[in-house]
């Protein structure tokens, strides 16, 4: 008699199956071009994910995943919010020094 298995309800992984998505390449990519202190939390969360998943926390996997994904999002938004902010201060600079 062979048994198989099969994940449980809701999705979640187990043995065999693979693990949740780690966003680390977004996680580095957010913390080079937009958020230094933000990009570092989502790349430590980031590095967890297969490791707990590996010692078989697939919860604590789905957590750090959730986590890595929450503050790449968190970062790309300062970033973008910064980068509009200096955009906008060159261009009124830009305009003062010219009307002299």
């Amino acid at each position: 008699m062979s048994q198989n298995w099969t994940p449980p309800a809701g999705g979640a992984g187990g043995p065999g199956g693979a693990p949740p998505n780690n966003y680390l390449i977004p996680a580095i990519l957010v913390t080079l071009f937009c958020c230094l202190p933000g990009g570092i939390v989502a790349i430590i969360n980031a590095t967890q994910v297969n490791s707990k998943y590996a010692a078989g926390d697939v919860a604590g996997a789905q957590a750090a995943s959730a986590n890595a994904l929450k503050w790449v999002k968190i970062s790309a938004g300062v970033g973008i919010v910064l980068i509009i902010i200096s955009i906008i201060l060159n261009v009124i600079v830009g305009v003062g020094t010219s009307m002299r």
